[in-house]
């Protein structure tokens, strides 16, 4: 089966083809020559996620998913959330990592948690998963790898942050491969 991923962000695509497998042919937006900037203006984590994968489905006849994630930190009543991308108003993942550790500066409460929701258009029908983890926010960044916010990101359970965890370590228990296999079971019913 044929599917594309509409997102433009490598990270991701290297994420979700290491959990798609060999059951699926992924499509980048560029494959359906897909260059148009993809609407997120929803307000809500899931509304952007839909729109992005309403988009490409109405403009390009393509069964499609897409993904939009946020952290959410308890003590800044859920911020940065679906502003995580652009918090310091621009996509700089150190600027906006200054800005939360600026903001939860004195503060206690750490805790936090990843959100992310695919939304799946598969022949004009929308399904939408998601998924949670929990962790807390560290005062100092951590570790090399991942991207945006993963250096100060350590999930519940664990004494790494995700940035110093390996693609394999990661995708075993994040919030995006969470959501992606809740979508994955749906897609194998779909198939067999």
């Amino acid at each position: 089966m044929e599917l594309c991923f509409a997102t433009n962000n490598q990270h991701k695509l290297d994420e979700v083809s290491t959990g798609l497998g060999n059951a699926f042919i992924l499509k980048t937006l560029s494959d359906i020559g897909c260059t148009d900037e993809l609407p997120e203006t929803s307000g809500t984590i899931a509304g952007n996620s839909r729109q992005k994968a309403d988009y490409v489905w109405t403009h390009f006849g393509v069964s499609c998913f897409a993904d939009d994630s946020g952290l959410e930190v308890n003590a800044l009543n859920g911020e940065p959330g679906v502003d995580s991308a652009f918090y310091s108003g621009s996509r700089d993942a150190g600027k906006n990592i200054q800005k939360l550790l600026r903001k939860l500066e004195g503060n206690s409460n750490r805790k936090a948690r990843f959100i992310t929701v695919f939304t799946l258009v598969l022949h004009g029908v929308e399904h939408q998963f998601e998924g949670i983890i929990e962790g807390h926010i560290l005062a100092d960044p951590r570790g090399t790898g991942g991207f945006g916010y993963d250096p100060i990101f350590q999930p519940d359970g664990y004494d790494h942050t995700f940035a110093e965890m390996s693609l394999e370590e990661k995708n075993a228990m994040s919030h995006r491969s969470r959501a992606l296999a809740k979508m994955l079971t749906y897609l194998k019913k779909q198939i067999m």
